[in-house]
């Protein structure tokens, strides 16, 4: 029980992390119906656009005042090649048979590796990613490491600006209706294509985010990172209720919770030794998928169209 806060901070920190990407997930198929599995990828090369303004930075640069610029360099490439996607890869294929894009986005997750593999000097291996210095700071029991604190204060902080953006604006509105019909929406004088590359957008730039943070957790960003953590957040989305923008943040806190609890935890149920520690970490999160989508199916929160974007 002495290890319950910090258990449940790590938990919180993780699910933070996967609550920001599975809302690109859940904006997009709120809108298009359409499971973008290279969004995982879009994760990871926003992580490598932020290291880029790192290393051109000039030596002695505090990385306080480089996070916004790393933040702002990551979101530029996220963004980029996730409408370039949207653009020349998912558009053409609009009125195509449901499992057309499907499989596109499967090739384009492929191909986004590769090419970060292949053309992003020394990508074979994982780039040492900056770290705040400085002694980790007690919370409420547990101990919370300076660049953690960076997914704990961004993350309310972007569902909130969302959810005003979604409910207050005029882009935000257009979403909503969009989401519930588009071809009436379009008939209403509402530009449908801009509203879906702007749900693209801001999707990548949650995901962007995360990456920022998941360098600074972690202390490196690798081409393969995009695709657990893509799949994870996908589980988020689903367990949270795929289309809700609040049940992906959701999702994701009860995912990463779950996991660090099952981390902690289980190894120390009698006859259960075999199954604790981190190995058993992603069998944890999938079976509590299963289990909520057993007795909800819609997940935990449900579709609600109001909210959905």
């Amino acid at each position: 029980m002495n290890e319950l806060p910090q258990q449940l901070a790590n938990g919180l920190i993780l699910g933070a992390m996967y609550g920001l990407i599975a809302i690109g997930y859940t904006m997009v198929y709120g809108i298009v119906q359409l499971i973008n599995f290279a969004h995982g990828e879009i994760f990871m090369v926003g992580g490598f656009g932020a290291l880029t303004v790192w290393l051109i930075l000039p030596d002695g640069f505090a990385l306080g005042a480089a996070v916004p610029l790393m933040i702002i360099g990551g979101i530029l490439v996220s963004v980029a090649v996730a409408t370039a996607a949207e653009r020349f890869a998912y558009r053409p294929l609009r009125t195509a048979p449901r499992l057309a894009p499907l499989i596109t986005a499967i090739g384009l997750s492929i191909v986004l590796q590769q090419v970060v593999w292949m053309w992003y000097p020394d990508a074979k291996k994982d780039h040492p990613f900056p770290q705040f210095d400085g002694e980790a700071i007690d919370i409420l029991g547990a101990s919370i490491q300076r660049g953690d604190l960076f997914v704990l204060i961004a993350a309310p902080l972007c569902m909130l600006a969302l959810g005003l953006f979604v409910t207050k604006t005029r882009s935000g509105r257009g979403m909503q209706a969009t989401a519930q019909d588009p071809d009436t929406a379009k008939l209403m004088g509402i530009n449908t294509d801009r509203i879906i590359v702007m749900a693209f957008a801001i999707g990548a730039a949650f995901a962007a985010i995360a990456a920022v943070a998941y360098g600074l957790k972690n202390g490196q960003v690798g081409f393969r990172m995009g695709f657990l953590m893509g799949l994870k957040a996908f589980t988020a989305a689903v367990l949270g209720g795929i289309g809700n923008i609040y049940g992906a943040m959701l999702g994701g806190l009860v995912l990463g919770v779950a996991e660090s609890l099952a981390t902690g935890y289980v190894g120390d149920i009698p006859g259960m030794e075999l199954f604790g520690g981190g190995a058993w970490k992603d069998v944890w999160a999938f079976s509590l998928l299963i289990l909520v989508l057993l007795f909800r199916p819609q997940g935990l929160l449900g579709e609600r169209v109001a909210d959905r974007a």
